[in-house]
């Protein structure tokens, strides 16, 4: 049963935690969506459950989180509708060969190491209900996602968005999320499907022709209407925002109900969006600072709390981590930089290109999420993937300045810290 003073009071506090260790993070150049995440980590058995276990049951109580993950799935779908949304296809034919040899690179690299992981990890952190193939194809997938917003917001940060380098690593990462929530999309249907919830061929069938019917009907016939209401009114109006609000919600009602998950029908009305730039900012404009501000630090915090870094506890344990992470680092940096490379760029521009496609962020945890709720993971296992995406997101920005802008020495660093302890 809700209880409304609780929820009121678990949002105030998720709020005021994000706002105030994302203003930490920013202080050390991280962008401000790291220290949300962190913040929602925070919040949950990791810390907070541990320090102050009473204190954390009082405001956390079991049965009020079913209502905090309801706000929070709402905020995912709007989430999912802004990334589909700012995805721009005159980037792959600005950038077309490199970014797509680049992006397949970065896809394909760590979805192969991944996989093979996964032979090694499914005996030691898996149910055994789960199918090995199911396991490996997840593992393989959750290694190759690439976090587009977080990616956008440091480049924009360090006024690289214009940059050939930004440019391509923009066109990179939207070619390599739509291949890879593809790519999940068939883990989540073979998944359901084993586990008999919905028919496949009812899956199978019923996706490809709402696929076509959005890209070939929707997008074409209807989609320039919005545009055309909008511009008649001055804007977006609120006649207009309740319109995208029920296509959003109804697709993503669609796939949900065909077996693949909400996400990807806010994903693909997002992605079919007249993208005029004024609409596109308007409509952003409406929906960016709710979704970021208030529905997106209660993901994190629902995220925080079914993540116990106490489940990775003993030698064996944290070196399986370390195993996640580095396989995420390598099969994804070395990968696309060896990709870039190969298409042409200097050594510089595609290790950068390499550290700007390892950044995993809010994409990886929307899919470890779901992986979670589908049963393909185990806790344990959700923990140290939440882990490797912290890693791999927060490495980026000192990459960048050490690698791009060649600003920053680790020698140079280590020697002023034990000067500094020696003095």
């Amino acid at each position: 049963m809700l209880h409304l003073p609780t929820l009121i009071l678990q949002i105030g506090v998720i709020v005021i935690a994000a706002r105030v260790v994302g203003w930490a993070f920013r202080k050390v150049y991280q962008p401000q969506v790291m220290g949300e995440m962190v913040a929602g980590i925070l919040l949950g058995p990791s810390l907070l459950g541990w320090t102050a276990p009473g204190v954390s049951a009082a405001l956390f109580p079991a049965d009020s989180l079913g209502f905090l993950n309801a706000l929070s799935q709402i905020g995912l779908l709007l989430f999912m509708f802004l990334v589909g949304l700012e995805l721009q296809p005159q980037l792959l034919r600005d950038r077309g060969n490199t970014a797509i040899v680049t992006s397949c690179a970065s896809i394909l690299a760590p979805f192969l190491l991944g996989s093979l992981l996964a032979l090694y990890l499914h005996p030691r952190l898996s149910d055994p209900s789960v199918s090995i193939t199911n396991f490996a194809l997840f593992m393989g997938v959750a290694m190759s996602v690439t976090a587009l917003p977080v990616l956008a917001r440091i480049l924009a940060e360090r006024k690289l968005l214009q940059t050939k380098v930004g440019t391509l690593a923009i066109a990179c990462a939207a070619v390599n999320d739509v291949t890879g929530w593809c790519l999940f999309g068939a883990v989540i249907v073979l998944v359901r499907s084993t586990n008999g919830l919905i028919p496949i061929w009812l899956t199978l069938g019923g996706t490809v022709a709402y696929v076509a019917l959005m890209l070939f009907l929707v997008r074409r016939l209807f989609m320039p209407q919005i545009q055309q209401f909008a511009e008649r009114r001055g804007g977006i109006t609120h006649g207009t925002l309740g319109i995208v609000l029920v296509l959003l919600f109804a697709s993503a009602w669609v796939t949900e109900f065909l077996g693949i998950h909400a996400i990807f029908g806010a994903f693909l009305i997002g992605a079919i969006m007249p993208k005029a730039p004024s609409f596109v900012q308007a409509l952003t404009e409406k929906l960016h600072d709710l979704t970021v501000v208030l529905l997106l630090p209660i993901f994190f915090a629902y995220t925080g709390l079914r993540t116990s870094i106490g489940l990775v506890s003993g030698g064996e344990m944290w070196l399986y981590c370390g195993m996640v992470t580095a396989v995420a680092i390598v099969g994804k940096l070395v990968g696309s930089a060896v990709a870039a490379r190969w298409s042409g760029l200097g050594p510089r521009q595609s290790w950068t290109i390499g550290i700007l496609m390892n950044t995993r962020g809010l994409m990886e945890l929307v899919l470890l999420n779901v992986g979670l709720e589908i049963g393909v993971i185990s806790p344990t296992l959700f923990t140290m993937m939440v882990l490797m995406a912290l890693v791999t997101t927060f490495m980026t920005a000192p990459l960048l300045e050490w690698v791009y802008f060649q600003q920053f020495s680790p020698s140079a660093w280590l020697r002023s810290k034990i000067t500094a302890v020696a003095g």
